[in-house]
């Protein structure tokens, strides 16, 4: 069994992974603009069903809705979450990871049990399964508690890597180099 200090690799073989924020605005934009345009049409259905017939000026300013209040709803959500967006480190002593607007967690190689990643796309997410509660070190700082689940009496940590740089894949390729076991 490894000891909990092990160090796996040279001192300068270390990647990180980050949230590229013209990805975040454009993933946004397009699901914000789902769900409007959706909204404004079932709006505009009703109130035909209603019997209340939209003017030509209504449906344009549908129009000018469904395409104003996504652009400025996801520009509004990307400044919010500016500096806070997540991102993953993989270095000679371990993982350091955080999700969106959470404080960052640490665990040693030795004491992750589990790595997988779930979803496809831009919704990939990594599930970070440490051998024990206590292998797990959440950091300081502002921001909410890390994101976790539990299954099965384990913990488990979720970071949201659909839209990192590099792409899920070469995380997931990080990761198998590292413990070839686990992934």
């Amino acid at each position: 069994m490894a000891h909990i200090d092990e160090v796996l690799g040279p001192d300068d073989d270390t990647i990180t992974f980050r949230q590229s924020r013209a990805n975040v605005y454009v993933t946004m934009l397009w699901v914000i603009a789902a769900v409007w345009i959706t909204t404004l049409a079932l709006f505009t259905a009703l109130r035909v069903a209603l019997g209340d017939t939209p003017s030509a000026g209504d449906l344009v300013l549908y129009l000018e809705l469904g395409l104003i209040v996504p652009v400025v709803t996801a520009a509004v959500i990307l400044l919010a979450a500016w500096n806070r967006l997540g991102w993953l480190h993989s270095s000679m002593r371990g993982l350091d990871f955080a999700a969106t607007g959470r404080r960052p967690v640490h665990v040693p190689w030795a004491g992750i049990h589990e790595v997988a990643l779930r979803y496809r796309g831009p919704f990939t997410e990594l599930i970070i399964t440490p051998v024990d509660a206590d292998f797990a070190e959440p950091g300081d700082g502002p921001g909410r508690a890390p994101r976790m689940r539990r299954r099965s009496g384990r913990t488990a940590y979720l970071v949201d890597v659909g839209l990192m740089s590099p792409a899920p894949e070469v995380l997931l390729a990080e990761l198998h180099r590292r413990l070839p076991t686990k992934v």
